[in-house]
């Protein structure tokens, strides 16, 4: 399963996702449904970073170092166009300029929770990968901005 781009995994959930969120929308509340929607992503994006950091890192690299050469799976199919700004062992600064999980959502009709399916995703990530490694991330295309900001730190 880890060969398969990341943006194919997402369509997939997503597939599911739309309407089990639909449905409890209907059901609890759109504030509801988020709220169970954002915390079931969060837990599962933590496992995730579990997953890879248990087979995708080598104790020869810093945690960062290993992040930075498991985010081309994200990449992978063209789903992000990016500008990296700066890369080092603890530092890892970059601007998507071009985001097709944001557009995916669009054309799916999901882009009103497309943040909590992907964007929320990614500083939990990273605590299940590294708790070391801190996402500060001001603006996303998801939300409406012209690119998003990832600014990656590892903590020693």
């Amino acid at each position: 399963m880890d060969n398969i781009p990341i943006i194919f995994k997402r369509r997939l959930q997503a597939e599911v996702m739309g309407p089990v969120f639909d449905e409890m929308s209907a059901q609890l509340g759109q504030t509801k449904a988020e709220d169970i929607l954002r915390v079931a992503i969060q837990n599962a994006a933590i496992a995730e970073g579990q997953h890879f950091a248990a087979t995708h890192s080598s104790p020869d690299q810093s945690p960062l170092r290993n992040f930075i050469d498991l985010f081309e799976q994200w990449k992978a199919g063209g789903a992000l166009e990016v500008d990296v700004l700066h890369e080092s062992d603890d530092q890892f600064d970059f601007n998507v300029t071009r985001c097709r999980y944001a557009e995916m959502y669009q054309e799916m009709d999901l882009g009103h929770i497309g943040h909590l399916l992907s964007c929320h995703r990614d500083g939990t990530f990273c605590q299940g990968f590294d708790d070391r490694i801190k996402l500060q991330r001001d603006q996303t295309i998801m939300d409406g901005a012209p690119c998003c900001t990832f600014r990656y730190r590892c903590e020693s």
